[in-house]
Formats: structure tokens, sequence, C-alpha cells
């Protein structure tokens, strides 16, 4: 059974840091890429960030470009994401995802979704 666990959201300032994380198991990790998307209330939801699990190669979107940085401990079957100034536009659900290599990271060629852990961001 694929199992996607995601942790480390909360509340925090503007300008502050948080850390998810993303425990994987159940795949065989090099055939993935891992990353996650976000969803606002009344918005649709969106791509933040991937990384590759076999060479590490890394996607940024705009949005998060420069104050995001992903990265992944392949001895845990784990994905981190350090969010930096992070702004009130950022609060969102995240969502932990695995795409097979080969496929685009989107939401339509998402393989297997993680429960979504809330990150508020307040003003």
């Amino acid at each position: 059974e694929v199992q996607l666990q995601a942790s480390g959201g909360g509340l925090v300032q503007a300008g502050g840091s948080l850390r998810l994380s993303c425990a994987a198991s159940g795949l065989t990790f090099d055939d993935y890429a891992i990353g996650w998307f976000r969803q606002a209330p009344g918005k649709e939801r969106e791509g933040v960030s991937a990384i590759s699990m076999k060479d590490g190669s890394t996607y940024y979107w705009d949005s998060v470009k420069g104050r995001f940085t992903i990265s992944r401990d392949k001895a845990k079957n784990t994905v981190f994401l350090l969010m930096n100034s992070l702004l009130p536009e950022d609060t969102a659900v995240y969502y932990c995802a695995a795409v097979a290599s080969g496929k685009y990271f989107r939401v339509d060629d998402v393989d297997y979704w993680g429960k979504g852990t809330q990150v508020t961001v307040s003003s």
C-alpha cells in the first residue's frame, strides 16, 4: 500500500518559516517525483515544487521561487519543503503527491496523494 504522510503545517506570521515533511512508503522511489501542491479556499489546486527521487533535480513554480527549497533524504524516503519569507497568500492546505517519472508534475497526472496539512500565514 502506498502512503504519503505529510506533516509540519501550522500558523506562522508573515516573514516566518515552516518546514513540511512528506514520508513515503510502498513506492519504488527512483520511479517517481515527489512534491507539493496547495489549495487555498475558493481556488484551484496549484503546483508548488517537486523533486526527482532518482537524481534530485528540482522544480519550483514561479510563486515560490527564491523562497521555498525542496530536498530529499533517500535513506528515509522523505521529502522536505523549507518555506521561508512566508506571505499571507501562501495560506493553503498543502498536499504531498507522487508522480511517475516521465509525466508532468500536475494535478491530473498525480498517481498518489497524501492528506493535506494546513499552512496559515498571518499578516
